[in-house]
């Protein structure tokens, strides 16, 4: 079944007098459990991409349906919430509150859907304990490496237990090694049944995926898998 349904998705931009076309027409399906690499040049619209599929952005053109939802008709509260039930974040800058330990930090999501304190840190505990940090709940993020704040990252995306994790450059701060660890954490949650979009610009990486899609000019020149 199809978790994302994007059926000729464009995304116009107006800047400074000027239309930039960044999707160009777009038709693409994922599966639930799927495991996608986006890939492309520099202004080729995956970043654009991402964003129409994490609901921080709406097509200007087509449609966009997530989990049986139409995305392109929502208000701001609305893709806010479609957000909190259904996607879960991972940037390449891993995005945490330097100075708050990683429970707390894991557990933020759950504060917007108005759960007690007791039931967001046990989550967020549990969400660590996947991503094998089970000791180091309560340090820091500036107290751990940068491999340990991508698992943390991870932890925080899956603890509203998403239907989709979309990563963003998810190794793009990390050596080789440690990459490769952050890679076998996904390669670990799709096998469970999580549907795992990345965008990145390393073969290696995508290779990890069972699918990959290129764009160009805000189209899809390959989708292989």
């Amino acid at each position: 079944m199809a978790l994302i349904e994007l059926h000729r998705a464009e995304r116009t931009y107006h800047l400074g007098g000027e239309e930039v076309r960044a999707l160009a027409g777009i038709d693409l399906e994922i599966d639930e459990g799927g495991y996608v690499a986006i890939m492309g040049s520099s202004g080729s619209g995956k970043s654009t991409l991402m964003n129409i599929l994490g609901c921080l952005d709406t097509p200007t053109g087509g449609s966009y349906v997530l989990a049986g939802t139409a995305v392109q008709g929502l208000d701001d509260d609305e893709l806010a919430a479609i957000r909190n039930r259904e996607i879960g974040f991972v940037f390449q800058t891993f995005n945490l509150l330097p100075r708050t330990d990683a429970v707390t930090n894991v557990a933020l999501p759950l504060l917007y859907r108005g759960l007690p304190r007791a039931e967001r840190l046990q989550a967020a505990a549990e969400a660590l304990g996947r991503v094998g940090l089970s000791d180091r709940l309560h340090h820091q993020a500036n107290e751990l490496s940068g491999g340990q704040c991508q698992r943390v990252a991870i932890a925080r995306a899956l603890v509203n237990s998403p239907s989709i994790v979309l990563a963003d450059e998810p190794t793009g701060n990390l050596d080789s090694t440690t990459s490769e660890e952050i890679m076998g954490l996904f390669d670990e949650l799709n096998q469970s049944g999580t549907t795992v979009v990345l965008v990145t610009h390393e073969n290696d990486i995508a290779a990890h995926a069972g699918r990959r899609i290129v764009l160009r000019d805000g189209v899809i020149v390959d989708d292989s898998a």
